[in-house]
């Protein structure tokens, strides 16, 4: 059995939070979307994370709505890219000072806050990048004189770092890093030395994509076959695997799968309770590592 809660930007949460992005898919459904942040609260998730890009402002207008002071919630947001309303992509780079600082802004209005308890700054340096336009190559120390600037002013609680390298992240120690939030998971496990050395420093650790993703060439998790049969014996699903297993993995994980779908939610949250026994963990170790970018067949 893991660890329920863990230590995560100066507080104690539990691993399991919950990603905000899919929350855009109920663009036209305000009362469900609505519905399913106060649920992820009755399940006790205490930890949201979300972006202002994310909709262009409507995810964060949700839980400005549905979140009440007294239920305690870690709100974390990103900043480094800004919305991109009918862009290829629904974001763009916004890596410069100014722009970080803009965005911090824009977060503390859409989400009614005072401070944000946790802003990471979305860096391109890991796979999935971004093109950047020349002006938007910014030097890591920039930034984050920028973003400890915010946390001086009390505007930020907390810096992460999102989509970097080992070497930006000793880069950037000096600064005080809560977290590092990178695309990981069972099937694509790039970053271990990254990982290992958060938990060395006492730094939570937050994949996305935490069971691979459908975009084109990046692996899931739920189509492999240990990963299949691990879940026909435990009698769960591949995805409650594919979540457990990270909570084994290393203690200082913690979760942000998203869902618009509430069924989905309460499995996710389900998946902290599961247990993986040497002998499947050692089956669900030996899955090949697939780097991001690799056709998974």
């Amino acid at each position: 059995m893991t660890t329920v809660t863990a230590p995560f930007a100066g507080r104690t949460v539990f691993r399991i939070g919950y990603g905000a992005m899919q929350l855009e898919r109920l663009h036209g459904d305000r009362s469900t979307a609505l519905a399913i942040v106060r649920r992820a609260v009755e399940l006790g998730i205490d930890h949201i994370d979300t972006a202002q890009f994310y909709g262009d402002g409507f995810v964060n207008g949700l839980l400005r709505e549905a979140l009440r002071p007294d239920d305690g919630v870690l709100v974390a947001t990103k900043v480094g890219a800004d919305p991109n309303p009918g862009g290829p992509i629904p974001m763009r780079p916004a890596q410069r000072p100014q722009e970080l600082r803009a965005s911090v802004e824009a977060n503390l209005v859409s989400l009614g806050l005072e401070q944000i308890p946790l802003v990471n700054l979305r860096r391109m340096d890991a796979a999935p990048r971004i093109p950047l336009d020349a002006d938007q190559v910014v030097d890591l120390d920039d930034q984050l004189a920028e973003m400890t600037a915010l946390r001086d002013e009390g505007k930020i609680g907390a810096i992460g770092l999102s989509s970097v390298r080992l070497d930006g992240l000793r880069q950037a120690i000096g600064a005080g890093i809560a977290c590092v939030q990178n695309a990981y998971s069972l099937a694509a496990r790039d970053d271990e030395d990254l990982l290992r050395f958060c938990l060395a420093e006492n730094i939570a650790w937050v994949p996305y994509f935490p069971l691979g993703s459908a975009f084109p060439g990046l692996p899931k998790v739920t189509d492999e076959p240990a990963v299949i049969a691990a879940a026909q014996r435990l009698g769960s699903t591949p995805a409650q695997v594919g979540l457990a297993w990270l909570l084994h993995h290393a203690p200082n994980v913690h979760l942000i799968p998203g869902t618009a779908n509430a069924d989905h939610l309460q499995a996710n949250v389900d998946a902290g309770a599961l247990s993986l026994d040497e002998a499947t963990l050692a089956a669900l170790d030996a899955v090949p590592s697939r780097p991001a970018g690799t056709p998974t067949s």
